[in-house]
């Protein structure tokens, strides 16, 4: 399948919700019950991202969404603390978050990488420890485990590059 990206629309919002909602359910019945809690990503949040351009679609052959993500080009104020490990460089990068697909399309995260990595910076991503599905996933994408960070709640999650 061929998955085409482009930036999310103010339309697309009832369509990204809906696909946060079938990735929490799916990271509850894959044994991550707490990561994406009480709503998160809302919808308020969401509307920023798409805002701010920071927000995408993956997009089948049947021009219909499958999946979505951040990615965000610069310095992560969330990536300049890491314990138990260290980034192996300080080169320009740019961070996915928030990837989730309808559970349709296997391809959705490496149609996203793909993509991220042709913007030509290294990649940063992180996850929750109880998301094995993500770091398999990412491990799978060439990323490296480079320690844990603090996301903005004060929760723990395993840092990732690819260079």
């Amino acid at each position: 399948m061929d998955i085409q990206i482009r930036k999310a629309l103010p339309a697309d919002l009832d369509v990204l919700m809906d696909i946060f909602e079938v990735a929490r359910r799916f990271m509850q019945a894959t044994g991550n019950p707490n990561q994406w809690i009480n709503g998160y990503p809302g919808r308020e949040l969401m509307e920023r991202e798409v805002e701010a351009g920071h927000c995408f679609v993956c997009i089948d052959d049947r021009q219909e969404i499958i999946g979505t993500f951040c990615f965000i080009l610069g310095e992560d104020p969330t990536y300049a603390y890491i314990e138990d490990g260290s980034w192996p460089d300080q080169e320009p990068y740019g961070v996915i978050h928030r990837l989730a697909s309808r559970g349709t399309c296997p391809e959705v995260a490496e149609a996203c990488v793909r993509w991220c990595a042709g913007q030509g910076v290294h990649l940063r991503a992180d996850t929750h420890a109880d998301n094995r599905v993500m770091q398999h996933i990412l491990e799978k994408q060439g990323f490296v485990r480079c320690g844990i960070i603090y996301v903005a709640n004060g929760t723990p999650r395993i840092a990732f590059q690819r260079g």
